[in-house]
């Protein structure tokens, strides 16, 4: 039986971080794809995706996590995840996502990575 998917979404001086709970697969992915337009996402700033609450994640999930990188590229902003489930990074580098995700062991991680600064990113909307 499916976990039922949380989605908890907080405002950084960066971007939007989005901390998942739950089973991301084929029954909760469109969750996530729905979750998207209301982010705000703009150019300069970076979506976040904090996963170390996911117990599950199928492909329809990694599809999903797929659609937030694309998302957020589409608007000129960053994309990064965050304390990724040692069995869903596993995946990623068996089929080289590894390679198209920056992961990071903490949300906080990923806001500090993010090389543009707030006042950088251009003014607010």
């Amino acid at each position: 039986m499916t976990q039922p998917l949380t989605l908890r979404t907080r405002t950084t001086p960066g971007g939007a971080v989005v901390e998942l709970a739950g089973d991301l697969d084929h029954h909760t992915a469109l969750e996530v794809r729905a979750a998207l337009p209301a982010l705000g996402l703009r150019a300069g700033r970076q979506l976040v995706l904090d996963l170390g609450g996911v117990t599950f994640c199928d492909s329809s999930g990694i599809t999903a996590l797929i659609a937030a990188r694309n998302h957020a590229l589409t608007a000129g902003a960053g994309f990064a995840l965050a304390a990724v489930p040692d069995r869903v990074g596993r995946i990623f580098r068996i089929v080289g996502l590894d390679q198209v995700f920056s992961c990071h062991p903490t949300a906080r991680a990923a806001e500090a990575a993010w090389p543009c600064a707030p006042d950088e990113a251009g003014p607010a909307a």
